[in-house]
């Protein structure tokens, strides 16, 4: 259900900057030391993640969605959403590939080693989704509507470092614009 990536065809991201880049997103968080992981994953059904864990069960473990990839929450022009983490190239190359549905105030949030201008395609994916770059300061650049199974591009309008997809409509609905800002 996430549109194949394409990032200018430089997306392999070196080990140093990947954990770079994990730190400035507060990987710390998704291991439980700060936000939380709590809620169902992205696009899975019967994950076991429950809500009201206490704070010494999430940092025993990283939480994962039924995909493998790591959960965590973020704040998203002061909306909290759960979101799956896709760092490395074949799991941004996979994405929301396949699924049908994506559950409310959930997303998928790809990260890169370095700011650049993304792109992004729905081949393969069967939900409507908007994407938002963020750049490396966690500002929203850019917010676009993507419809599915179309191989048209979207490219970033100023490089960014992340990109987050949501269902398509869900920052409207939520008043996040350009310039605003996520929480990581």
């Amino acid at each position: 259900m996430i549109p194949t990536r394409v990032s200018n065809g430089r997306s392999r991201a070196r080990p140093g900057r990947l954990l770079a880049a994990a730190a400035i997103l507060g990987v710390a968080g998704l291991i439980g030391c700060g936000g939380s992981g709590d809620g169902e994953a992205a696009g899975t059904a019967g994950d076991t993640a429950t809500r009201g864990q206490d704070s010494a069960a999430r940092t025993s473990s990283i939480e994962r969605s039924a995909a493998g990839l790591r959960v965590t929450t973020l704040r998203v022009g002061g909306h909290e959403v759960t979101v799956e983490v896709a760092e490395r190239d074949a799991e941004r190359q996979q994405g929301l590939m396949g699924r049908d549905s994506l559950p409310e105030d959930n997303g998928m949030l790809f990260v890169y080693s370095r700011p650049q201008t993304l792109s992004f395609w729905m081949r393969n994916t069967e939900i409507p989704l908007d994407i938002a770059y963020i750049s490396q300061d966690g500002v929203i650049v850019d917010i676009q509507q993507m419809d599915p199974h179309t191989q048209e591009q979207h490219p970033s309008r100023e490089p960014a470092m992340y990109a987050l997809e949501m269902n398509q409509g869900w920052f409207e609905e939520h008043g996040v614009t350009v310039g605003d800002r996520v929480q990581f």
